[in-house]
């Protein structure tokens, strides 16, 4: 059987793009051929320098993001906004982002494993699928020069751009390559929620374009395939969140580790349909976002678990059955980082419960750390509330800690999720408070 790995864009979001390959992998999935639209041309060019998962996901983990956000020369702007090519320009993509994330061009001209990188040529109106054999790393970042926020190549008579509104993902070229199993991994939202805003209204005509045009392709292919789709649940965060640090790569790539073990744990072989249902996703349901990272000695290592909690609202019952996390525990004698999968936050009686699952040496084991948010006696409740008992299946117990800086990053990322506009954001986090009141106040 030929398989292809099909990468859609997401702009900076294909981070969460990491985490899938990682699940991919540990799953024991191979491709003959890989294919990146937009955005996921980045991981298209980390995969065939040869990367493995674990080194695309530090290298995304040590990323200035900023990086991607690069001026046009002060000229340009003195033309007026009717005369602008752009808001900016590539050069932070070509210069920084792309050696950062450890794109080689030779190693991706030379790769053993087929990759193609999909661009339009504004000239012919087309998607031409450039191999990698062809590829460099101007045509590249003309690939995710979005129109509006990045001008186009221009080249040989050429105008080149991204294909996100041609298509965003190329099933076709992987059956033209001889695919008889296509994973398509898909970043574009695909929910019933409409936002106001030309931010959120830009969003969404990528949206019809990028799902329309795959609707389309799916519904003609000239052959018979099995097509797999991993997604996310609901849709993920906007560029400007991750821009502004409201969300990491780390939580990004730890995501998309879930996700795809999500959709693994249920895969059959026949795939999913080749319809529209193929990359619906439910709206967010309005709650919160926070991170919190512990720390200390288990087994005789030092342990870093680190948790970004998606919380609902309202969740004052006696448990949390939706309230979901993602993350990482760094410890050595697991090999360095390892993902979590199926995390969950179960809260019960005085205290919380972090729950996931790891794989190690290709076996899961579960681990999980208690957090009593009860006041013992004495004036020592933060020292209460601080300590995680942790445990995880193959054996290893400890004590970690929650530190004062650490506590004042969680709070500090406590972040609105399915709300929209100031009033949405202001009432989900005063509803955070009502039920942190409560909870106080049943004590």
């Amino acid at each position: 059987m030929r398989r292809s790995l099909v990468l859609a864009g997401g702009g900076m979001r294909v981070a969460w793009q990491t985490g899938v390959v990682r699940a991919l992998r540990e799953h024991g999935l191979a491709f003959d051929h890989v294919d990146g639209t937009s955005g996921g041309i980045m991981t298209t060019g980390m995969l065939l320098s040869g990367q493995d998962p674990a080194e695309m996901g530090r290298r995304w983990s040590e990323l200035d993001v900023h990086d991607f956000n690069s001026p046009l020369p002060a000229a340009d702007y003195l033309k007026g906004p009717w005369s602008l090519p752009a808001l900016g320009d590539a050069d932070g993509v070509l210069h920084k982002v792309l050696p950062a994330l450890g794109i080689d061009v030779a190693a991706v001209r030379s790769s053993p494993l087929q990759g193609t990188f999909n661009l339009v040529d504004f000239v012919t109106k087309t998607c031409v699928a450039v191999p990698n054999t062809e590829i460099d790393l101007e045509l590249m970042a003309a690939g995710m020069s979005l129109p509006l926020f990045m001008p186009p190549l221009r080249r040989d008579g050429r105008v080149w751009t991204d294909a996100v509104w041609v298509k965003d993902a190329n099933v076709g070229e992987a059956l033209r390559r001889g695919a008889d199993e296509v994973w398509l991994v898909w970043c574009i939202g695909n929910a019933r929620y409409w936002g106001d805003g030309p931010l959120e209204q830009y969003v969404h005509m990528i949206e019809m374009s990028a799902n329309g045009a795959l609707f389309a392709e799916l519904a003609t292919a000239e052959r018979p395939f099995v097509l797999h789709v991993v997604k996310p649940r609901h849709p993920l965060p906007l560029d400007p969140e991750f821009f502004t640090g409201r969300i990491t790569a780390d939580t990004l790539v730890a995501m998309g580790y879930r996700d795809a073990w999500d959709y693994l744990d249920g895969a059959g072989p026949s795939g999913v349909p080749k319809d529209p249902t193929c990359t619906t996703m439910d709206v967010a349901p309005r709650g919160v976002r926070f991170g919190e990272r512990m720390h200390g000695e288990v087994g005789g290592a030092e342990l870093l678990l680190d948790v970004t909690v998606e919380l609902p609202l309202p969740a004052d019952g006696a448990a949390s059955p939706g309230a979901r996390l993602v993350g990482h525990v760094d410890h050595a004698p697991w090999g360095g980082r390892v993902l979590l999968a199926d995390g969950r936050l179960e809260a019960a009686g005085s205290g919380v419960t972090y729950r996931a699952r790891v794989r190690l040496d290709g076996r899961w084991q579960e681990v999980r750390a208690r957090r009593d948010l009860a006041d013992g006696r004495g004036p020592d409740l933060w020292s209460d509330a601080r300590r995680a008992d942790f445990w995880a299946g193959d054996g290893c117990t400890g004590e970690l800690t929650l530190g004062l800086r650490d506590a004042a990053r969680s709070l500090g990322s406590v972040e609105p999720v399915g709300a929209h506009g100031l009033r949405g954001h202001a009432e989900a986090l005063a509803e955070l408070a009502r039920v942190g009141l409560r909870r106080g106040l049943a004590r």
